[in-house]
């Protein structure tokens, strides 16, 4: 009688246990797709209606930044690790990477990692990862999990960047099919076939070139060659997946609107309507409508419910400017640029001046300016090209300044008073083992001094940007850049809110509905928040790391408390005053926008 007692009150027990314990949650996907370049005020429910939808049905990171400097393949490392560019090292497109130059066909010490085997170059000479960090796609594949990157070269090849052989993540590029693509599993490949695919991405012809001085570039977005990506994701991958019962991690990186806005050829040697014509709401809508037939294959699939949608861009984007009448550059005359206008290599060609020091190319070649030359994918700065002074790597809105000499210390106030003296500088920071320098503000307050293998950049300099004077100046952002681009067409890269202020969203069984997060968010946080929900561990070399957004989660607690700071430097002997605008939360801090007073759009006096 007694032990039926007992029995029957263990029923009991285990009835309650059953029904106050929550079920088990069906083992978690992400996919982490990337508008490349996509400002957050484009998004409209009329331009980009699949991007809107996850915004409005998800969370919307209202707050949301691009950590600096706002480029691609730099954004690609944060997304990728979690850390801040202190700790990857993945400073820009283009960095220095030391006095040993990249064998031939680089032949310099400059590297520009848009490119495969530019990464495969930088593994060797870092350690065999240069960024020093596990990625979330080798967190994932380690663990068991599917893992996969598709889209734009470069940033696809930096998610994993240790997966070169074909053998564990699916990596591919548009640059795919050829000799240096990194090697895909012949599975994959067998696959792409069966399903009736061509075998490679398409390649862009003649008309998505980007013009010239005197012609106007494309005028057509980059639809074909996304599309097929698009297609391996949704008829090869995500059923391969589905198959194969396990969870994946997916990163799918669009080219578009950023290809589109950077070549537009709708507003040649104008600033209106730069970014805002009809070519670049071409490239918006064909990103939303990528992300569309992502949704859409989830569904078709049965994977919708079991699958978290992480959208964000990398950075925003602005119209380009070349005008600055104050520069030496600008006054010279050059074959292919028109005249008053400021050619690539402004930078390096003005310090050279100020500096009284001669002008190479990154082959250590020389350069003459008075003749009409300058310097298109990096310079050299000294007497001896061997042993640079100065080597200057160019990143649009951004140029990075290496001071590899011993000299360094007393080099570096030089070049600082030199760059207050240009109208087109903005905001100047210093490496802080250089000392405080008038009219700069320390390295270390933008998240650039951590644990980086890469060689660090001594200054780091944004340029000048300001509005046309549209209703919302972030459509309207105009800037001062040192790339390829004619004035007109699309850049990015500066430390103006228009370039950090990108777009960002999520949708999915762990996220919120409907929730407007106003809490300061970075690409930083993406990583971190994806492994939380993945139930994975990224161990971490350096400690420039970002949150967890908890608040935008199902399963998180409270926003944390956000403060507003602002710093000022010393102002140098002109004047020049470099000011930053950033915010901080959960220990993190969130860089809106930095530099001279009226010389960057959305920076707070």
């Amino acid at each position: 009688m007694q032990s039926s007692k007992f029995a029957a009150a263990a029923a009991v027990l285990a009835a309650a246990l059953a029904l106050s314990t929550p079920i088990r949650a069906a083992p978690r996907n992400v996919i982490i797709f990337v508008a490349d370049g996509l400002r957050a005020h484009s998004v409209t429910a009329e331009t980009a209606p699949a991007l809107a939808a996850v915004r409005a049905e998800g969370v919307d990171f209202a707050n949301s930044h691009s950590i600096y400097p706002t480029i691609t393949t730099a954004k690609a490392s944060a997304i990728a690790t979690g850390h801040l560019l202190g700790d990857t090292g993945n400073f820009g497109n283009t960095i220095y990477g030391g006095e040993a130059h990249f064998p031939a066909p680089y032949a310099s010490p400059i590297g520009d990692f848009e490119d495969d085997v530019m990464l495969g170059l930088m593994n060797q000479r870092f350690a065999g990862n240069y960024l020093g960090e596990t990625s979330l796609l080798q967190a994932a594949r380690v663990k068991g999990f599917a893992t996969a990157a598709l889209g734009k070269t470069g940033p696809v090849g930096v998610q994993d960047v240790t997966a070169r052989d074909g053998t564990g993540t699916v990596v591919i590029d548009d640059s795919f099919g050829r000799s240096h693509a990194i090697k895909l599993n012949p599975e994959i490949t067998a696959a792409i076939k069966a399903a009736g695919l061509a075998p490679a991405p398409p390649r862009q012809g003649p008309e998505f070139g980007g013009g010239d001085f005197k012609t106007p570039g494309l005028l057509k977005a980059n639809v074909e060659q996304q599309a097929w990506f698009v297609n391996v994701a949704t008829k090869v991958l995500l059923p391969r997946f589905k198959a194969e019962g396990k969870p994946f991690v997916m990163v799918f990186w669009s080219k578009d609107p950023d290809g589109t806005q950077h070549g537009q050829g709708d507003s040649l040697n104008k600033l209106t309507p730069g970014i805002n014509g009809q070519t670049s709401l071409a490239g918006i809508r064909n990103a939303s409508n990528d992300l569309q037939a992502l949704r859409d294959a989830l569904k078709a699939q049965g994977l919708e419910a079991t699958t978290d949608i992480l959208v964000t861009s990398d950075h925003g984007f602005s119209t380009k400017s070349l005008e600055s009448p104050g520069s030496a550059a600008a006054a010279l005359r050059y074959p292919d640029i028109v005249p008053g206008f400021l050619p690539r290599g402004f930078l390096s060609i003005d310090l050279a001046k100020a500096l009284n020091l001669p002008l190479f190319n990154g082959k250590g070649e020389p350069i003459r300016p008075e003749a009409g030359a300058y310097p298109k994918g990096g310079a050299i700065v000294g007497t001896d090209p061997a042993h640079p002074a100065l080597v200057i790597a160019p990143n649009s809105g951004t140029d990075l300044i290496y001071l590899p000499g011993a000299d360094a210390k007393t080099l570096a106030p030089r070049v600082v008073e030199a760059l207050t003296r240009q109208g087109y500088v903005s905001a100047i920071f210093v490496n802080d083992a250089l000392g405080a320098i008038p009219g700069s503000l320390p390295m270390s307050r933008i998240g650039l001094i951590g644990a980086a293998r890469s060689p660090r950049p001594s200054i780091v300099v944004s340029f000048r940007s300001f509005s046309t004077g549209c209703p919302d100046p972030e459509l309207c952002g105009v800037e001062i850049s040192d790339s390829g681009q004619q004035q007109g067409q699309g850049t990015h890269g500066t430390l103006s809110r228009q370039d950090t202020h990108n777009f960002m969203a999520a949708v999915g069984p762990d996220f919120k509905a409907g929730f407007v997060d106003t809490t300061p968010v970075s690409n930083a946080d993406w990583a971190n928040t994806a492994a939380r929900i993945l139930g994975l561990r990224l161990s971490n070399r350096g400690h420039l790391v970002g949150r967890v957004m908890t608040e935008a989660l199902t399963s998180g607690g409270p926003a944390p408390a956000v403060k507003a700071v602002t710093l000022r430097s010393k102002p140098a002997a002109n004047g020049f005053t470099t000011i930053l605008n950033s915010q901080v939360a959960g220990g993190e801090t969130y860089v809106d926008a930095a530099g001279m007073p009226g010389r960057t759009l959305g920076l707070k006096p």
